[in-house]
């Protein structure tokens, strides 16, 4: 396949006034550069042939920027992209988001450090 993809790049005679559309150009880059990256999942099965995990995690914030209109400010961005990153990693580590933010406000009012998103590896 990936020989495939890149045959254009190798023969541009075949193609009218001997250049390849560009379009079939940036293809073949893709393939020249990140190839081996599209196929890895055929050798590693812990490798998802799909993105729909990341697809899945991206949904509710979508559905937050449009039920909400989003933010107007840096502030509010910023904040919001730490909520997203925290309910993303606690649903992903099956680890309740309510329990996290709980211990990170009272760790706030009473000075310490914030709780680790990390997953504890102990």
């Amino acid at each position: 396949i990936q020989d495939a993809a890149l045959e254009p790049m190798r023969h541009p005679d075949r193609y009218p006034q001997g250049k390849v559309h560009r379009l079939i150009h940036n293809l073949c880059q893709r393939f020249l550069h990140h190839g081996e990256g599209y196929f890895r999942f055929i050798t590693s099965p812990e490798i998802d042939p799909t993105n729909n995990s990341a697809e899945q995690a991206m949904r509710f914030i979508v559905m937050d920027r449009h039920i909400t209109q989003g933010t107007r400010s840096e502030r509010g961005r910023a904040f919001c992209e730490r909520l997203w990153t925290v309910i993303a990693t606690c649903t992903l580590q099956k680890r309740s988001v309510y329990a996290w933010m709980h211990r990170a406000i009272d760790a706030h009012f009473h000075g310490r450090p914030a709780p680790s998103l990390l997953e504890d590896s102990s």
